[in-house]
């Protein structure tokens, strides 16, 4: 696990160097969810390729990026999943940005999951690892170097709602309402990365992308997006559910299959289970 670690940190420094060059125009390709692709998510997606091309432990990968998943090392027994640049939209902007890695052990699936990890390209590039433990560090001077564990509080106090409010359940609308009632605070950027990064350092609060009239099934990806975050979140002390179900308990039957989600504290998924089980 050491040297996909290692492959990782360096993609993240070469992929914050790639972030900063003036050209992030449109490409003429599309991903795999037919979207046109920034030149700098073809960019970013090299990179981490190339990177985890050189490492003998990973069996196979697949990129958000990707329409099929990519044989690396017959000998490995990881199977990485990744999203080279979430949010990639919001950089001509300058809002932060990230890349999402999900490591699973000899096949893709929750149960399989071991490991997963993000990078934050903001103010500051910062990375969470998660094994038994999640873990914070922060780029300086060309390294990554530890700053603390992290763990969620019972109870928190942002809201990061997404999806398109039109679109929305009416029991939905009413509880996402009800927490602002309550005193939540919206913080949503339309970046999962940087929002659940939030949500995650500040103690606690909820992330939702539920699914709406245009994407019953969720549009968030199981094994590049939800599959970690929700290992993530459940190793920090929280829970990560579709609205009744356990996310790690979901299984998938392509690589690019999306989920409903729902990310946070133990007392905004209490809550959104009730509704959810009452409502479902």
């Amino acid at each position: 696990m050491r040297d996909i670690f290692d492959a990782i940190q360096r993609s993240a420094i070469r992929i914050k160097d790639a972030i900063d060059v003036k050209d992030i125009g449109y490409s003429q390709q599309e991903n795999s969810s037919g979207e046109t692709q920034l030149q700098l998510d073809i960019q970013c997606d090299m990179i981490i390729e190339e990177e985890f091309s050189n490492i003998d432990s990973i069996h196979t990968i697949a990129s958000e990026e990707k329409e099929h998943e990519m044989p690396m090392s017959s000998s490995g027994k990881y199977f990485i999943a990744y999203d080279p640049l979430d949010g990639s939209s919001l950089v001509d902007v300058n809002l932060s940005v990230g890349s999402i890695f999900g490591i699973y052990e000899n096949a893709f699936g929750a149960k399989n999951m071991v490991a997963a990890c993000y990078v934050v390209y903001g103010p500051r590039v910062e990375m969470v690892f998660t094994q038994n433990k999640t873990k914070l560090y922060l780029l300086q001077a060309g390294e990554f170097e530890f700053v603390k564990e992290i763990r969620l509080d019972e109870k928190g106090k942002l809201m990061a709602p997404g999806g398109t409010q039109q679109n929305w359940a009416p029991y939905h609308k009413e509880m996402i309402d009800g927490f602002f009632k309550e005193g939540y605070r919206l913080r949503y950027s339309g970046g999962m990365v940087p929002d659940l990064h939030q949500i995650l350092l500040k103690g606690g609060g909820l992330f939702s992308y539920p699914g709406t009239s245009d994407k019953p099934d969720g549009k968030l990806r199981k094994l590049f997006e939800v599959f970690p975050f929700a290992f993530i979140y459940q190793k920090s002390g929280g829970e990560a559910i579709d609205g009744t179900k356990d996310l790690m308990q979901l299984p998938h039957a392509h690589i690019h299959d999306t989920a409903i989600c729902f990310f946070g504290s133990k007392y905004e998924i209490a809550r959104v289970k009730d509704v959810y089980t009452r409502e479902g």
